[in-house]
């Protein structure tokens, strides 16, 4: 059973930010379906929305709900939905103003994580340089800076596990370049 947190959104009392490990889920934002426990308390109006964060679930309560009254159902059901990690669909999205900071927080664990640990096996570095309006600026440092692979590590590496869990990303940029990361490069530049 994935070990969870309830814990209180300040100024929401309808909310409940449940912290999980990270990892559990790859989708990030608003949740379109959900397992099937976790979707009858949509569909009976015990939950409002459902939001995925890089570790946690946010849970908004329907009108006329209650914490005391509905937080072991809500609790149970999570549990159950947590077990199938596959049942939870992103709803499609856009880039929203506000989102940046959700993005951000998807970005840093991405380079804390697996993206950095396999640019650090090949002696470079990506850093986060900002995230605005859904883009995506990052810094390539060590090995990585300049070389003609470094579009297949942001692109296979990076780009492709936000769209995962951000559908909402509108690209990623070099900081050392204008240009985004979204065609392959030129193979006569490097022959």
């Amino acid at each position: 059973m994935i070990p969870l947190h309830p814990q209180r959104v300040l100024d929401h009392p309808d909310r409940l930010r449940w912290i999980i490990p990270a990892g559990i889920l790859t989708a990030t934002g608003p949740i379109a379906e959900a397992p099937a426990q976790l979707a009858a308390l949509v569909n009976d109006g015990t939950l409002a929305e459902i939001t995925v964060e890089p570790a946690a679930v946010v849970t908004r309560l329907g009108k006329g709900r209650s914490w005391p009254q509905e937080g072991t159902r809500v609790r149970t059901a999570l549990h159950s939905a947590l077990a199938e990690p596959a049942g939870w669909v992103p709803a499609e999205q856009g880039h929203h103003p506000g989102d940046d900071a959700l993005l951000e927080a998807v970005v840093r664990d991405l380079l804390t994580g697996p993206v950095s640990d396999f640019a650090r096996s090949h002696g470079g570095t990506i850093d986060l340089v900002s995230v605005q309006d859904g883009i995506v600026t990052v810094r390539l440092g060590g090995a990585c800076h300049g070389c003609p692979a470094a579009w297949i590590t942001l692109h296979q590496r990076l780009e492709r596990q936000l769209r995962r869990r951000y559908p909402g990303l509108r690209e990623v940029r070099n900081a050392t370049s204008s240009a985004p990361f979204t065609k392959e490069p030129d193979a006569r530049r490097y022959a």
